[in-house]
Parts: structure tokens; C-alpha cells; sequence
């Protein structure tokens, strides 16, 4: 058997979690179109026991997007991405197809080149991308001389996905099976239910109040035909917590309904969420805070 870590990295909002949940035919990553949707490291396995002499398994390790950090918490951010380059296989960067080339693309690509690890590139959002703009931005990249091979991709309606998996297998090396051939990510349901809060947090909310709220799950109990759920919404300031509860509590009972919904759909049983809003003032310029919400190691 064949198997490897792939890390998946590149700027904000270029299709990155969109990409993994395609591969795995399954969501463990949320999206949206704000950027800096992903925080954490969020690992997805890719299992095909028919691939090859003896099957394969990839490891993707889906990474926040690099940017440009305004707070601690955005530090924390960068080098979690960074940080996959190190002990993985392969390095699959994804770019934008509509974006153009900028100084986000030139940072990755200086690290890049520090580095002798494989790396593919795909190019993404090709059903949105005009010929002329994706051939200039093929030719660009071609030029650097850093990546072994350039796909043109849509992770969104998986156009050319999968000739990436299979050349992406093509560079895992020979090793044992890490995770059951049934299991597409090792993050418990306790995190991914956060995650799916913190995601509809980001559908019902404008400008900068998404990025200021954390979520973290205070009781999780599994009984037979229902799941019992109580999480807390963490903001930074108080008119942020108005805004999240909104008029009535309207907007706080449209974001559980919405994400009730979609953790049913997961845990496969009726599901009872309830969700509290405090106020953790200017918590993403803490190291203790940021460190207690999981974005950076000890």
C-alpha cells in the first residue's frame, strides 16, 4: 500500500476547504466567501483500496489562509499554514483563476522555493476564468520553475479533481494504512459541530464581526434518537453580542435553526442546540485567549 500527507495551502478564499470536501465527497471543512473561513489545521483522508497493486491513502491536511495578520490570532493563523510544509509528502498550492497575481502569491511562492518537498499547483474556479486570463496565469506560474505540474481546476463542480488525486497518489510513498478505510477525517463530531455554528455565524453576519467570534461546545450528549447540544458564541464587544442575537433574538434563532439542520444531517438524529452569546473583549489579540481557543500550540 501507498500512502502520504499532502499539505493544501494558499491565500484566503482560493477554494481550499471547497477542494478537500470535493476530494472526500463528504463537508468536514466549512466555506464561505468571507476570507480567513479556516483557522484550525483540518485533516481529511482520502481512502481508495482499489488504486494501485495495493490501494492508498492520502492525508490532507486542509490549511487556514495565508495572509497578511492584523491581531495575534492572524499570527497564529500564518504559521499553522507555514508550518504544514513541514512532514508531508507532497505540497499541493491552490491559487485563484480569477485573481490576479500579487504579492500574497509572490510570499508563498519565496517560501515555496525554500523547500524540496514535491509541489503541484491548482489553478482554481476554471468554469469562472476566461481562456486568455488562465493561460497568463498558467505561463506565470510555469515560469517560476517550482512546481512539478500545473492543473486547472473547479473545486466547486469538480472539474479535473480527480486527475489531480490520481497525480497527487503518484507521489505517496509505500507505508502502512494510518485510519480505517470508512474514516474521512480525525477531528471528533465535537469539533466539526463548531465548526458548522461558526460557519452559518459567517452566513448571517456582515464586515468584521465574524472573524471576532469563536465557538466552543460546553455539553454534547448522545442519547438514541437525539443529540444534545450546548455551545457558547464567544464576541469581542458587547454591540457585537447585540448584533449576533439580534432584533427579537431573531438572528441568533435563524443561525441555530440553520445550523441545527445541517448537524442532523451529520449525526443522522434529531438534534436539540442551544446556544449562548458572551462577550471575551479583543480575545484575538490574547496569547492566553488564542492559545485556550486552540489556534497555537503550547
Amino acid at each position: 500500500m501507498k500512502s502520504g500527507f499532502i499539505g493544501i495551502i494558499g491565500r484566503p478564499n482560493v477554494g481550499k476547504s471547497t477542494l478537500l470536501n470535493q476530494i472526500l465527497g463528504e463537508k468536514i471543512a466549512i466555506t464561505s466567501p468571507k476570507p480567513q473561513t479556516t483557522r484550525n489545521r483540518i485533516t481529511g483522508i482520502y481512502t481508495d483500496l482499489e488504486a494501485g497493486n495495493g490501494g492508498v491513502q492520502m492525508i490532507f491536511l486542509d490549511t487556514p489562509g495565508i495572509h497578511k495578520p492584523r491581531n495575534k490570532l492572524g499570527a497564529a493563523i500564518n504559521e499553522t499554514a507555514l508550518n504544514t510544509f513541514k512532514g508531508v509528502d507532497v505540497v499541493l498550492v491552490m491559487v485563484d483563476g480569477t485573481a490576479d497575481f500579487g504579492t500574497g502569491d509572490e510570499f508563498i511562492l519565496s517560501v515555496l522555493q525554500e523547500t524540496d518537498t514535491p509541489k503541484l499547483l491548482a489553478i482554481n474556479k476554471t468554469d469562472l476564468t476566461a481562456p486568455d486570463h488562465y493561460k497568463a496565469l498558467y505561463d506565470k506560474y510555469d515560469g517560476f520553475g517550482v512546481f512539478d505540474d500545473i492543473y486547472g481546476i473547479s473545486a466547486l463542480d469538480g472539474t479535473n479533481v480527480k486527475q489531480l488525486v490520481d497525480r497527487l497518489a503518484t507521489y505517496m510513498p509505500e507505508g502502512p494504512m494510518y485510519y480505517p478505510e470508512d474514516m474521512v477525517t480525525d477531528h471528533p463530531e465535537r469539533f466539526i459541530v463548531s465548526e458548522i455554528i461558526r460557519e452559518k455565524l459567517l452566513q448571517y453576519l456582515d464586515q468584521e464581526v465574524p472573524h471576532g467570534v469563536y465557538v466552543e461546545i460546553e455539553s454534547y450528549k448522545e442519547h438514541e434518537n437525539l443529540t444534545e447540544i450546548s455551545a457558547v458564541i464567544y464576541c469581542e464587544k458587547k454591540s457585537h453580542k447585540g448584533i449576533i442575537i439580534g432584533k427579537g433574538g431573531r438572528k441568533l434563532k435563524g443561525v441555530g435553526k440553520s445550523a441545527r439542520l445541517a448537524i442532523e444531517e451529520m449525526v443522522g438524529t434529531k438534534v436539540f442546540l442551544e446556544l449562548f452569546v458572551k462577550v471575551r473583549e479583543n480575545w484575538r489579540d490574547s496569547d492566553r485567549m488564542v492559545r485556550n481557543f486552540g489556534y497555537k500550540d503550547e
